[in-house]
């Protein structure tokens, strides 16, 4: 059908052309007409491929993943649980008097979990397990969103009669892109779309098909109040970063089947990765099986964990090659960093290394003993001490800084600012807001001053020990924690 049009387009172009007419201005508005022709039967397809749930992951069926196999997470795993038993014990419920929950909101980091709790809690209820994502909401053409969204609740309803379920649950992702505070007059089309997912929740309970709604941001301060109010999403829980006996607990699912050595100790390598998602995690063992299968190695040892931590917090080794003057400004450097974790929190170096990767020259890797979410005065003061310590480190053997200090001084600023904000600083309990700029820079200033100089005095003291590690660091180009602990304990005891 397509040829014959062209071909009798291209005749009727020939011939104009022969007659002298101006052709320019008709293929401008042929070209607007095929435009518009084009791009209007793409929207109807698409609005069809919707309705028939065939555009984008949608799924009928129940998830086979439960909350077992959901690593950490046991306080929002058990309140979640909680708030689909009102979904399954109904006429519990009702003897009760309790009020039918119409949705919960997951919030938390990226990599968390907040999709697999989605899906565990088809499964917990045997409900019907429809998903989209905020932005297939989102298009240019008026109303679309909005009625995507009616379709989204009825093809819910229908899919539940259906199959034969009392239930259904329906997962929306991203729902800060829908779901923003509305402002003024515009984005009146996220408005439309909104709306309407605010009355199909408030008419939940008016269905013969119970329809659960489970959303997740990243974002929950960008939500519009009328979206979070008792009443619609009527729990708020929070997927965090999971702690240490949950990070090992992940560990230990995604480790099932894999050749594990049996010297690997998941606790030590769950201490090592403290500020990892559930999703880094993963990452994490599926890398170390890479490293073991690039050495042809029957198990997965503790090495490739080591390398994996590394190249999951650092990024790739590069190829990047470095003069012998900056190696070893970069040794010592890293040395400084080094030292100083060491004297201020022993046992907390894991390994030095020389080895470039991502935007790193080289790098310290730090284990905690323990996951910290406070900190006091000391503490904070150690941790801005370390990041100097680098600079400190070459002031000390070259006489000199360089450029290669730049993010830690970021880090340091950041420490001196939370010091400030926490009333840690000579300030005392303030409000930064009404402190002028030039009195919070002169106390940052006035902290990183102090602390350089002790740092500064502690390199120095300990000058010898940079060049019986040098030695050993230009050639191998790594220092593993117990190495280092050695030479320092050899150092101190002169």
């Amino acid at each position: 059908m397509i040829l014959p049009i062209v071909g009798v387009g291209l005749g009727l172009f020939l011939f104009f052309l022969y007659l002298g007419v101006p052709v320019l201005p008709m293929l401008v508005i042929v070209g607007i007409v095929v435009a518009v022709w084009y791009f209007s039967g793409s929207n109807l397809k698409a609005g069809s491929q919707w309705k028939n749930g065939s555009s984008h992951d949608q799924r009928n069926a129940i998830p086979n993943i439960r909350f077992t196999d959901i690593g950490g997470q046991t306080r929002a795993k058990k309140e979640l649980m909680e708030a689909l038993d009102f979904l399954i014990e109904q006429e519990k419920m009702n003897e009760y008097g309790i009020r039918p929950l119409k949705g919960i909101l997951l919030t938390g980091p990226p990599g968390t979990g907040k999709t697999l709790m989605a899906k565990a809690s088809a499964h917990y209820s045997n409900a019907v397990f429809l998903t989209a994502s905020g932005s297939e909401f989102v298009e240019m053409y008026v109303g679309v969103g909005a009625n995507r969204v009616r379709q989204l609740f009825e093809r819910a309803r229908k899919t539940a009669k259906k199959q034969k379920k009392n239930r259904a649950v329906i997962f929306i992702d991203e729902i800060d892109v829908i779901g923003a505070k509305r402002e003024g007059s515009q984005h009146k089309e996220y408005d439309q779309t909104l709306n309407q997912l605010l009355t199909e929740m408030d008419g939940i309970k008016k269905s013969e098909i119970p329809i659960f709604v489970i959303a997740a941001t990243n974002r929950k301060d960008l939500l519009d109040a009328a979206l979070t109010r008792p009443g619609r999403f009527d729990r708020h829980i929070a997927v965090d970063l999971p702690d240490k006996n949950g990070r090992a607990h992940i560990l230990s699912l995604h480790t099932k089947g894999k050749p594990i050595h049996e010297e690997v100790d998941l606790d030590k390598v769950a201490n090592e990765t403290f500020g990892f998602s559930g999703a880094s995690l993963e990452s994490l063992v599926n890398e170390a099986a890479i490293y073991a299968m690039r050495d042809e190695s029957v198990y997965i040892e503790s090495k490739h964990f080591s390398q994996a931590v590394d190249k999951v917090l650092m990024g790739e080794q590069t190829d990047r090659t470095t003069t012998l003057e900056d190696k070893t400004r970069v040794a010592v450097h890293e040395l400084g960093h080094a030292l100083i974790a060491e004297l201020l929190e022993p046992n907390s170096v894991a390994q030095v290394v020389l080895t470039p990767r991502g935007q790193a020259l080289g790098y310290v890797r730090h284990h905690p003993k323990n996951d910290r979410y406070l900190h006091t005065k000391e503490q904070l003061e150690n941790q801005i001490m370390i990041c100097l310590a680098g600079t400190a480190a070459e002031e000390t053997w070259f006489q000199n800084r360089s450029t290669g200090a730049k993010n830690d001084y970021e880090q340091a600023i950041r420490l001196c600012k939370t010091m400030i904000e926490t009333g840690l600083s000579s300030l005392g309990i303030i409000d930064t807001t009404l402190v002028v700029p030039d009195e919070l820079s002169k106390e940052i200033a006035h902290i990183l001053d102090a602390l350089y100089q002790q740092t500064f005095c502690l390199t120095k003291k300990h000058h010898s020990f940079f060049a019986d590690c040098l030695n050993i660091l230009l050639i191998e180009e790594r220092l593993d924690g117990d190495q280092f602990r050695s030479l320092l304990a050899q150092e101190l005891a002169s």
